[in-house]
């Protein structure tokens, strides 16, 4: 019974000392946790989405998801092939060049009217705070915090480890000249050595003036966040990057819900949207799009083209890692009013102006 007891205290003190580590980052207080209360969003001490979400559909428990997704046999596929990918020399594209490069998973690098913008970066081959549990697909690591150029605008959906990656943000503190994210991420930026005076962050429904041809705008999603045991003391956003004639929906993560429609009717037409169409399940379905999901949401934002994101990286859920793209693309296909898909593959550049612009299914290929 004393030995018994002693591995407890042991355990108990591991996972003590393992939860002091910084990659868990530091939750919002003092001044930006006072104004983090005034927001709207902020309710009964924490954030919520705009209807209620609940953390699991109906029918479903925690304890039925956890059995299925650790001891249920299912037909998860991973490719066994390497992902394919180009190697685009980020630093020598003309600043003049108005493109997009995706990293796998919601990472991305964009460069529009002379600024560049790295969007959720995730360079550690590892998408959760243990080591070697979610490691990414062989052949998506082609790119390191080396190969980027100097970055004007960071931008942060959320703290999730699969877009908020500590090893990452730590590599790239030099290049980032500022970090635009959402209200409470910003603290643990500054708990990781980032100067407070180029963090911005803002509620949902905020403006940012970045130049003068190019604004930002802040918007809803409908998603949770947290790093550790507590949830939802950090705001999750999507933004509207802006110029005078071309307008982008950066989507973050997001389950289905009336905001689509409302930013579409508020913005008007977007040139390009970037969806959240990856790690869906029926279970959890209100905080991530079903594929069909996919295919309102891009309607309702009037886009004339479209990005599916938030796959071909890391298996965060049962389904077989080309099901996101295969499904989007058929039901794209059999919609009443199907949009242009951008299906890159990672390093592809993709051209932003260029409406006519071609990309093969890369993914049918691959065992």
């Amino acid at each position: 019974m004393i030995t018994f007891l002693i591995l407890i205290l042991l355990l108990f003190f591991a996972v003590y000392r393992f939860l002091k580590h910084p990659k868990f980052g530091k939750a919002p207080s003092g001044e930006r946790l006072a104004l983090i209360q005034k927001s709207p969003q902020y309710k009964n001490g924490k954030f919520e989405n705009q209807s209620f979400t609940p953390d699991l559909a109906e029918g479903a428990s925690m304890t039925g998801v956890l059995l299925e997704f650790f001891f249920k046999k299912v037909d998860r596929k991973s490719p066994t092939d390497l992902i394919p990918s180009v190697k685009t020399n980020l630093k020598e594209l003309p600043l003049s060049e108005d493109v997009l490069v995706w990293f796998g998973h919601s990472s991305y690098f964009i460069q529009l009217e002379g600024k560049r913008f790295l969007i959720d970066p995730v360079f550690s081959g590892n998408a959760s705070p243990i080591p070697g549990t979610t490691k990414s697909f062989k052949g998506t690591d082609i790119y390191s915090v080396d190969d980027l150029p100097e970055i004007d605008y960071l931008l942060m959906t959320h703290d999730h480890y699969d877009h908020l990656d500590y090893k990452t943000i730590l590599e790239l503190k030099p290049k980032i000249k500022k970090v635009i994210t959402a209200l409470g991420v910003g603290s643990h930026f500054e708990f990781w050595g980032f100067n407070p005076e180029i963090i911005i962050e803002k509620d949902w429904n905020e403006k940012i003036e970045l130049d003068q041809n190019l604004t930002l705008y802040t918007a809803p999603s409908r998603h949770f966040s947290g790093r550790s045991f507590k949830r939802c003391n950090t705001l999750w956003t999507s933004f509207i990057l802006e110029t005078t004639d071309f307008r982008m929906y950066l989507g973050g993560d997001s389950g289905y819900d009336i905001h689509f429609a409302e930013i579409g009717k508020k913005f008007g037409i977007f040139d390009i949207v970037l969806l959240d169409n990856g790690q869906y399940n029926k279970n959890w379905k209100y905080i991530h799009n079903m594929p069909e999901d996919v295919i309102q949401a891009m309607n309702d934002l009037n886009a004339k083209r479209a990005f599916p994101v938030h796959s071909s990286k890391f298996a965060l859920s049962l389904h077989s890692w080309d099901e996101p793209l295969k499904k989007v693309t058929e039901l794209n296909s059999f919609s009443k009013n199907p949009i242009p898909l951008i299906t890159p593959m990672i390093g592809e550049i993709v051209e932003l102006k260029n409406e006519k612009q071609q990309f093969s299914a890369w993914w049918e290929n691959i065992n």
